[in-house]
């Protein structure tokens, strides 16, 4: 009986080593192979689906991935710059120059690209020549983790300053501000505190208001992302008062952390925002008609955006979406086909078709009598790097779809899809980092059934040497 007991135990090891072995094998072979490449760009940057070519280059800002205060030379921050089929013209790795992070871009006038990154030390804008790749000037903010700067004609910037937190006073001290380059000061300030009750979001935070844009949309009148309140508001310079705001905290229907909204006119004179719903994976456009804002089209229904975190409409009536946790960016037609695709690890952030300059400049969806809810398709189904057609997260809500685990298996691939694009490695596809997340699993599981199974050998042990302690007393 002992023996089958024993003969048991052995089976049960082998099968478990066999699995693990099986489960690890994809990370190893990729680990060793001749295509793994020792940056982001030599694996992950390539053209997709492009059956409309764009017209010039398109600039991509690239977040990149940090840790402690450290950019990863792997997953670097930086720009890119793609050609109209979408090849890779140029990079520039902001590690070089020591920077965490990379978020806005605008095109200017003059040809060059306002740019805005993070360093250990703050916030860093500059002035890029994309031909050079020189900056022109810079200018060293001393304040945190800044998403936007707006350029406004006389030269001056204006500021979206998240993360202020104020210790001493124990509140946030997030803001809006201008700040004259000549005269180096800042020449006006806007705090949300004065705007909104303490309780917004749950309460002061060190990331309060998280205001992740801020566009000049006419002389003294910004439009504003306060993300964490979910709301796009447009605040009145002169006054100080908002006087249009769309969607309120908490009301994830209409907005659920958003990122970067344009604001359009249509032919009717109707203000409308086009804006990326970040957490609820869609693009959206609503339009102000008899006082009340309605929602007028969206993109994105049933799937396809993972973290949307930037949408311009172009002069084509295509919409030019960041994609952001799929790494890629697409231009859309109206009705949702992808006609151009490219994939830029890792975790674009925004991009500019340079030609038309910064931000929107393109008709509403009503002008184009295209209002509506529409899925995607057209996709090249790539994930950076690995040729990987249906990825592990993405399989997982398959798999569960219609079932009693549909909703659990949908928050788990939501939260695999925003944390393990960040850590897993760029030669390392998606099933392949599944199989060994599994295979710790396998093992932990396994160690867990050794010491159960060895429980009683250890229970005695620790009892004679007890006695024996005893004895020798």
């Amino acid at each position: 009986m002992a023996l089958t007991s024993q003969s048991g135990r052995w089976a049960a090891r082998t099968l478990a080593l066999i699995c693990v072995l099986g489960l690890v094998a994809p990370a190893a072979v990729q680990a060793v192979g001749p295509d793994r490449g020792d940056t982001a760009a030599s694996v992950g940057r390539q053209a997709g689906a492009v059956t409309d070519p764009a017209n010039g280059t398109t600039v991509v800002s690239i977040q990149g991935f940090h840790f402690e205060g450290q950019g990863s030379t792997k997953k670097p921050a930086g720009l890119v710059g793609v050609g109209p089929r979408g090849s890779t013209l140029w990079e520039l790795d902001g590690t070089k120059r020591g920077a965490t992070w990379f978020y806005d871009v605008d095109p200017l006038s003059n040809g060059n690209l306002l740019v805005v990154s993070t360093t250990p030390l703050g916030t860093v804008v500059f002035e890029l020549n994309p031909e050079t790749r020189e900056r022109v000037w810079e200018q060293q903010f001393d304040i945190r983790d800044t998403h936007d700067v707006d350029m406004l004609p006389n030269g001056n910037l204006l500021v979206a300053n998240m993360r202020n937190w104020n210790e001493s006073a124990g509140r946030s001290d997030d803001r809006l501000f201008v700040y004259n380059r000549t005269t180096d000061e800042v020449e006006w300030e806007w705090y949300f505190r004065n705007h909104y009750p303490a309780s917004t979001d749950g309460g002061y935070a060190e990331d309060w208001s998280h205001v992740n844009d801020v566009d000049r949309i006419a002389e003294g009148r910004y439009l504003v992302s306060p993300r964490n309140f979910d709301q796009v508001i447009v605040v009145d310079r002169s006054t100080g008062e908002i006087t249009e705001r769309l969607g309120s905290d908490g009301n994830y229907d209409v907005l659920y952390e958003q990122h970067n909204p344009d604001w359009l006119v249509s032919e009717s004179g109707d203000p409308t925002i086009l804006v990326a719903d970040s957490e609820n994976d869609r693009v959206v456009e609503y339009a102000l008609r008899d006082g009340e804002w309605t929602e007028v089209w969206e993109v994105g229904v049933g799937g396809g955006l993972s973290w949307p975190r930037d949408a311009d409409r172009l002069p084509n009536g295509n919409t030019l979406i960041t994609d952001s946790l799929n790494h890629r960016v697409i231009e859309v037609t109206p009705r949702g086909e992808i006609v151009w695709e490219y994939y830029a690890t890792w975790g674009p952030y925004e991009a500019e078709r340079v030609a038309h300059g910064g931000g929107s400049n393109g008709p509403t969806m009503a002008d184009l009598n295209a209002s509506g809810s529409y899925e995607l398709s057209g996709s090249a189904g790539l994930t950076p790097g690995t040729g990987d057609g249906l990825t592990f997260p993405a399989a997982v809500q398959e798999v569960f779809a219609g079932t009693p685990l549909d909703t659990a298996a949908a928050g788990f691939a939501v939260q695999w899809s925003h944390v393990v694009p960040w850590i897993r490695p760029v030669w390392m596809g998606s099933w392949a980092f599944a199989g060994l997340a599994c295979a710790l699993l396998v093992g932990l599981c396994w160690g867990a059934a050794e010491l159960v199974a060895a429980r009683d050998r250890v229970v005695g042990a620790l009892r004679r040497a007890g006695r024996r302690v005893r004895t020798t007393r």
